[in-house]
């Protein structure tokens, strides 16, 4: 599992695809199904590089994410599978 970003919560500051050190998060600019930035499932380390970085807070571990945020999990992952994101992998 990964880290995912809570769509309600992100402000698209940028901050936490800057600090990703496998470059696992991604967003693309003008698309209104998919507006935030999301973290590929498949790369991420969860090192909580990204998570110490968000200045609004936006992202929880795995355990957080499918305790709290099922459907937050299920879209980033849709990202990656269904989404824009999967021509990035």
């Amino acid at each position: 599992m990964a880290y995912v970003i809570i769509s309600d919560m992100c402000k698209r500051a940028g901050d936490c695809a800057d600090i990703c050190p496998t470059e696992s998060i991604h967003m693309v600019e003008g698309d209104a199904e998919w507006p935030k930035y999301y973290i590929n499932p498949d790369t991420c380390i969860e090192c909580g590089a990204c998570q110490a970085e968000c200045p609004n807070d936006a992202i929880v571990d795995p355990d957080e994410a499918k305790k709290n945020y099922p459907a937050d999990m299920e879209k980033n992952a849709k990202f990656f599978t269904d989404g824009p994101g999967k021509d990035l992998i």
